[in-house]
């Protein structure tokens, strides 16, 4: 498939959507401090911006029960409302993210992009989602054929919609599918597999009118993501902690192709990032390129072209507990261990993007 991307990935920084902070503001600036910003999901603010939650609008049988924090779906509501669905989806609004979804994506939206490379969006995949929301026999969704028929064109409207909005506010915009759970496909307990997922994904993404991207932060193995025919891919790299020799090939046919990979490479649990600094997540980042190059030839300049830089994951509850590793500094007074945190990360990855773009002289 051929790349619809209209910029290079120059090393710049864009971050995971979910971010722990609580004030609306600080989380925007935050974001629009990155090469590539993107819009917020605060779901410490409301449980509609609960990734599940805030990707759930209008999708029949669905009801958000915002006091248990729980989304809830029934096969009969389904049933029932899908002819009222379809006749809505006459109205290209209808599937627009609405204010009480999301408190930062319509003021996102106002703001003047011009001088960016790019602007990002995320929206929760159809397979991390079928497999999450279960229906009244607590069975997941995705093995209803018929429900996940109407899931992936569901949100294969979303991505559009919302695309064509950001794409009014830069004309290099994208959207990403986050899809945490697409490593469930390659267990033997599931009744969905890898193959299933690549052929629903192949026409998923026929149907995408931008750029095709995904993002994940779940061990999947780089060779199966590389060949679903996205055009950017977002994933921890942190965690691999070394680069296979056989992804090489992979990552080297990818970027020739001109697709752009988004390393995560800054941890955002405490212990980690206590153990790290940038210079010597600069290093593991090289190290992996270097296997590249060792198993490929493909220069190292040529894969920091094709790379973004991020934070490994999200982090709403650290998982370390260390608050020694994050200290409280000047203006951040009042924020969360989980903020901080994002907000260390998010300085560790622009300061490695600043010593790669010197180091390979990238614009």
């Amino acid at each position: 498939m051929t790349s619809r991307l209209g910029f290079q990935g120059l090393c710049q920084t864009t971050a995971m959507g979910i971010m722990p902070h609580r004030d609306v503001t600080r989380a925007l600036e935050l974001a629009l401090r990155l090469d590539i910003p993107f819009w917020p999901q605060l779901p410490h603010v409301s449980f509609f911006e609960d990734m599940y939650a805030q990707t759930s609008e209008h999708l029949p049988g669905i009801t958000v029960d915002t006091e248990s924090k729980r989304i809830r779906f029934d096969t009969a509501a389904f049933e029932n409302g899908l002819g009222e669905y379809m006749e809505k989806l006459a109205d290209p609004a209808y599937l627009t993210l609405g204010p009480d979804y999301s408190v930062v994506y319509h003021r996102f939206l106002e703001r003047d992009f011009t001088r960016y490379a790019a602007i990002r969006g995320q929206i929760t995949g159809p397979v991390s989602f079928g497999f999450k929301i279960e229906d009244e026999n607590l069975k997941p969704i995705i093995y209803n054929d018929t429900v996940r028929d109407i899931l992936f064109d569901f949100i294969q409207r979303k991505v559009n919609i919302q695309y064509q909005q950001l794409k009014e506010k830069n004309p290099n915009a994208f959207v990403w599918v986050d899809e945490p759970g697409l490593g469930q496909v390659f267990s033997a307990l599931t009744g969905y597999n890898d193959q299933q997922a690549r052929a629903d994904y192949a026409s998923f993404l026929s149907g995408v009118e931008g750029p095709r991207g995904l993002h994940l932060c779940a061990a999947v193995d780089m060779r199966y993501l590389l060949s679903l025919g996205l055009d950017i891919l977002s994933l921890d790299a942190f965690q691999l902690e070394f680069m296979p020799a056989e992804y090489g090939q992979a990552v080297a046919d990818f970027i020739s192709g001109g697709g752009i990979i988004a390393w995560g490479i800054v941890p955002t649990d405490s212990v980690s990032l206590g153990r790290h600094s940038p210079q010597s997540l600069d290093s593991l980042i090289t190290d992996y390129w270097k296997v590249i190059t060792g198993a490929t030839g493909m220069p190292l300049a040529r894969i920091a072209e094709a790379a973004m830089l991020a934070p490994a994951r999200c982090c709403l509850i650290d998982i370390g507990l260390a608050d020694q590793a994050c200290p409280v500094e000047p203006g951040q007074e009042g924020l969360s261990h989980e903020e901080r945190l994002v907000e260390k990360a998010f300085a560790f990855v622009k300061d490695i993007s600043h010593r790669l773009r010197e180091q390979y002289r990238l614009g």
